[in-house]
Order: structure tokens, then sequence, then C-alpha cells
């Protein structure tokens, strides 16, 4: 419930604190005082676009701040996850939640909750769960006929399921990119399948190994040299082993001097070590005469082999300047390949599973659509014959009302399960516009085309008031919503206004008890001709209670305020310059009188009966 509004520098208001109760609040006045104003500040804190313009001449910033009162229940509910992850809860007081917004002359925008900064988009958020401003343009919105299905969704409580359809649908729209995607890139995807194939096979049938390629260099040197090599080995193992002619091998002189050490070290045991080391000498001299021996038995001129080494170090090369500057390198590139290539191989199995999902989907959402379609058949019927009841009591006796639910053929919409295919979106299967026939024999046709400003403020406030019994908004403001409607039917505009509140119900009186009617029926005393009688029948058992404020022009509607302000201008000096500013003021039971006499024209002592006995019908109504 808002529970205090405090308006600074804002058009014409200077300073304004305005404290609320429950139940209906009537704001009346002249036209240009400023009512309206006090709305457009509302429209702030729910986000509207602020201007400069709004800012009151003189001064640099507009300021409005607003109190809710925040009881457990729904919106509670719905607002506590949002605080929490904001860090804007405060567990000091619970039950209550303060907005606010400056607005600066330079343009910039600073918005609060609970004294905390936040930007325009969550403040919004927030007022959202709070409030509903039904204001004049009102009309033209409930007109169009893309709100309708949001309406009757609301109405009927099939948010819910609709949510759920919803995601399909965007789940089908993901499917037909990838799908869309796919298909479009079909050529690219070959293209590209094909290089990585011949990559993969490149680098895969050379079957290189970490470490080859030195391997192979060495390899290249030994063949390329072999004869150089093989008389060089032959050559040292000669001179080792074989000697030349006239001179003795080296292993022979050296033989003949460690035999020699040996006597040596039998005459002077001192010498045995030395005599050991020229033995293992002359053994290791031995080996390497016969490794020597060995290498050039091994080596051979071998011009074919030599030709693969170096096809293979010219493989290596350009694999090289393709794919890597190592093997290492080269062989991760050819995995990154192969694996690339195994996903975009089976983009065909890819393509083919994906439209099995899109036409799954599209049976899913065939068949949710449907039985959704079913619910709204069924609360367009109800919600028909409640609001043809609200439109008798505002008059409209032989109005009719009704709701089409249609689908449009679509060839590669949802399949419904009688097989048809129709379009779709987030919401489902149905267009939904609601149809009125104003006067009898008439057609029902599309409620835009109704031409009559009388009977479209009426079917508007109907549907207001059918449509607000199921929003559990907490503060319903209603902003001249009585335009175009004359005061024969106020009272029972007001009558509807003062039931949103729920207050019926809290005062142990049903709206349907017709003691107060003074037609000359049953309970009726007199026969003189009178005002209708201001009976609404309940349209369900469990309203939703809300705080209202609406501002009127109409005393019989305003006679059933629970509180009355009055709104007016006034004109002080300021610096020897006029300034005007607007002024609210809070009535009691007898400056009310005077408020409604002057609202119905008659300030004389008839007027003023008048009006007590309108007052007095109203508080019968109301069962005080």
């Amino acid at each position: 419930m808002l529970a205090d509004l405090h308006i600074r520098n804002f058009a014409i208001i200077d300073d304004l604190h305005l404290t609320f109760g429950p139940g209906l609040n009537i704001l009346t006045g002249e036209t240009g005082a400023g009512k309206s104003i006090i709305i457009d500040a509302v429209g702030m804190l729910l986000g509207d676009r602020a201007t400069a313009e709004w800012v009151r001449a003189g001064s640099e910033l507009a300021e409005i701040e607003a109190s809710f009162q925040v009881v457990e229940g729904d919106v509670r509910a719905d607002l506590q996850p949002i605080l929490e992850e904001n860090g804007l809860d405060d567990p000091d007081n619970p039950h209550w939640l303060t907005l606010s917004r400056e607005v600066r002359r330079t343009g910039r925008n600073i918005c609060r909750i609970n004294g905390r900064m936040v930007n325009l988009q969550l403040l919004g958020e927030v007022t959202g769960h709070l409030v509903d401003v039904h204001g004049q343009g009102e009309h033209l919105n409930l007109l169009q006929a893309r709100t309708h299905v949001h309406l009757i969704d609301r109405y009927a409580n099939l948010l819910p399921q609709r949510r759920r359809l919803g995601e399909r649908v965007s789940e089908l729209r993901k499917v037909r990119e990838t799908l869309q995607r796919l298909r479009q890139d079909a050529r690219t995807i070959a293209q590209r399948i094909d290089l990585l194939s011949f990559q993969a096979e490149e680098i895969a049938s050379a079957k290189l190994r970490p470490g080859e390629e030195s391997e192979l260099e060495s390899e290249r040197r030994r063949l390329g040299n072999a004869e150089a090599l093989m008389k060089l080995a032959q050559t040292a193992q000669a001179i080792l082993s074989n000697g030349d002619g006239e001179v003795p091998s080296a292993l022979d002189l050296i033989s003949e001097a460690v035999g020699r050490i040996e006597r040596l070290a039998r005459i002077d045991p001192d010498m045995k070590e030395t005599a050991d080391e020229s033995q293992a000498l002359l053994e290791q001299l031995s080996d390497l005469a016969r490794t020597l021996e060995d290498y050039a038995d091994n080596l051979e001129f071998n011009p074919e082999r030599l030709e693969e080494v170096e096809e293979r170090i010219d493989l290596i090369s350009n694999l090289k300047r393709k794919y890597g500057d190592t093997i290492e390198q080269i062989n991760a590139f050819g995995q990154r390949a192969q694996s690339e290539l195994d996903g975009l191989s089976n983009w065909e199995a890819k393509t083919t599973a994906l439209e099995q999902q899109e036409e799954s989907l599209l049976r899913i959402i065939g068949q949710l659509g449907a039985e959704l379609s079913q619910q709204r058949c069924v609360a367009g019927n109800q919600l028909a014959r409640q609001v043809e009841q609200e439109l008798a009591d505002l008059r409209m006796a032989r109005a009719r009302f009704g709701v089409a639910v249609e689908q449009s053929p679509k060839a590669d919409g949802a399949f419904l399960p009688d097989g048809r295919r129709v379009a779709f979106d987030s919401t489902g299967v149905d267009q939904v516009e609601f149809m009125i026939s104003a006067n009898p024999g008439e057609p029902l046709k599309p409620m835009a085309k109704v031409a009559s400003g009388g009977e479209t403020a009426r079917l508007m406030l109907a549907l207001k008031s059918v449509l607000t019994h199921a929003d559990a908004t907490p503060t319903l403001i209603f902003d001249e919503i009585d335009q175009g409607i004359g005061g024969r039917v106020g009272a029972v505009v007001g009558q509807k206004l003062w039931m949103l509140t729920g207050q019926q119900s809290l005062n142990g009186k049903a709206p349907n008890d017709k003691h107060h009617d003074k037609s000359g029926g049953k309970n009726g005393k007199s026969g003189k001709k009178s005002q209708p009688a201001l009976v609404v029948e309940p349209l369900a058992d469990n309203i939703v209670a809300h705080q209202v404020l609406c501002i009127t022009h109409l005393p019989q509607l305003a006679a059933f305020g629970d509180q009355h302000f009055t709104v007016n201008k006034r004109v002080n000096q300021v610096n020897g310059e006029e300034r005007t500013s607007t002024v609210v003021r809070q009535l009691d039971e007898s400056a009310r009188v005077e408020e409604l006499m002057q609202m119905l024209g008659a300030e004389s002592e008839a007027g003023r009966r008048s009006v007590e006995e309108m007052l007095s019908e109203v508080q019968k109504v109301k069962g005080a």
C-alpha cells in the first residue's frame, strides 16, 4: 500500500506531502490544478521517462519519494528475492519500502531503494509489483489487440502454462538458428572438410616420430661420406693392427713395450701398478682396432638409402613449413585437424537430428498451444459473461462482449493435435481479440471499431473492473477513468472502484444487499422515481483487496471515497513575483460535503440535502 508520497519542485508542485490510507482514495479539483501531475510524479517512480522540463522553474532538481507498506503475501514473496539479490532489503523494517527518484535540470537521474542507489530498470521492476496506473491513455492500450492475449492469460491464471510453452518456443528458435546456420554454411563446411581431410591424412601418413629428424640427419651424413669414412677407418685399423711391410703395427710395438714393463715390474715391485696400466692400455687399443674394423665392415655406399633419407628429411621440412616448427607441433596440428574433422564430418547427421528435434518441438508446442487455447476459450466465455454483467450495471444492458480465439495456418507452424499447422509465438498458437456489439442486432466487432467515446469509456471500465480482480498489485491508480461517463452512472462506477478495495467483505455486507433500493421494489417505502439502485453483483468470492487512488470529476463517484483529497492551485508572491503552486487538503466530513456540492454545481440548501442523501446512500451500500 502507498502510505506516503512526498513531491518537491516537480512541475507546479512546490512541496507536497500526502498520506494515503487503505480503501478508495479520491482526488478532486478543478482542471489544471495539478491532479494528474501527482500521477505523473508517481509515474517517475515507475520508470517513466524523465526530462528537465519536469523540474520546477527556479529549481535545480525535482524529488519524488514514496513509502510503501508491504505486508506478507504474494507481492512480498515476489519482491523479497529481488531485494535480497541486490542487497536492498532492510531487516529492521521488513514491511516497509522507501523509493525515491531525483530528476536534475542537467538531465541526470538518481534512483534509490531503501536509501541505496539503483538503476532505473531495477526501480521500475520493483515498483511494477507495487503500483498499477490506469491513466487517460489506457483506453488506447486496451484497444490494441496485441494486449488482449496477455489480459486473458492473466485473468485466467494461465501465465505458468504459457511460460512452459514459451520455454519450448525459445528452445525451438535455437534449434532453427543452428539448422539455418548449418544449411547456409553447407558449401563452406564441405570445403573445410576437404581441407581438414587433406591435412589430417598428410600428417598421419607421414608417421613422424619425435627425435626422428636428428637421426635422419646423422644417417644422411654417414651415407653421403661412406667412402671417405671407410678409408679413414680402415687406415686407422691397419696402423693399429697390421703395420706396413717393414714397419710393425702399433699394437705389436705397444705389446713389446708392455712385455718389457712387466719384466721391469717383476724386478721392481713398485712398477706393478704401471705394468697393470700398460696392460689395460694394450687391451683398449685392441678393442679400438676391432671397433674400427667393425665400423668399416658395416659401412656401405648405398645411394638408394641416401635418397630415401633425403626424401624423408624434405618431407619433414615441408610439413614444418605448413604445420609447425617441430615434429611435436606437426603431430599436435594433425590431432586438432582430425578432431575438427570428426565434428564436421557428421554435420549431415547433426542436421538430421536437429530436424527431428525441430519436428518434435513443433508437436509439443502444438499440443501445449492447443491446451492453452482450450482454456482461453473457456476463460473467454467466462470473461464475456462478467463483462456483460458489468456493462449492464453501466447502462449498456443490451451490449454483447466476446473473446475471439483464432489460429492462422502456416506451412512451417506448430502441429495441432488435429493435424493442422498454425502460426505460433511465445504466447501460444492463438490470436486473441476482444469483440463488442454495443447495439442489438449488430454483430460482434473488434473493440477498436467501437465509435462512441462514452461506450468506449464504459467498456474500458467494465474490463478494468473484471480484470483487476485477478491483479495482485496492491495499489491501483485511476486517472480520470470516468472520461465520457455521465453522472447518471457515476455512482455505479464509484461502487465498482470501491469494490476493488475488497472492503465489502470486511464490512460483512454482501454487495447485492438491495435494502437501499428506492425504486419502489420490495424493500422500498416510496413510489417516487429516484436514481438507479447502486447495486453490482460481486464477480467472485475471492476478491483481491486493493488500495485505490482515483482522480475524478464526478461527485457520484467521489462519494464512494474512504478518504477524499481536494487539489487546488494557489498563487503566492515570491520576491515580488507571482508563483503558482499545487496544494492538497484532506477533507473532513463537513468540507467533503462542501466539495461535493461544488462538484454538483448546487451550493444551495437543496444541493446540500442532495449531497447528504447521496452520502447516506453510499454508506448503506458500503454496509457501514
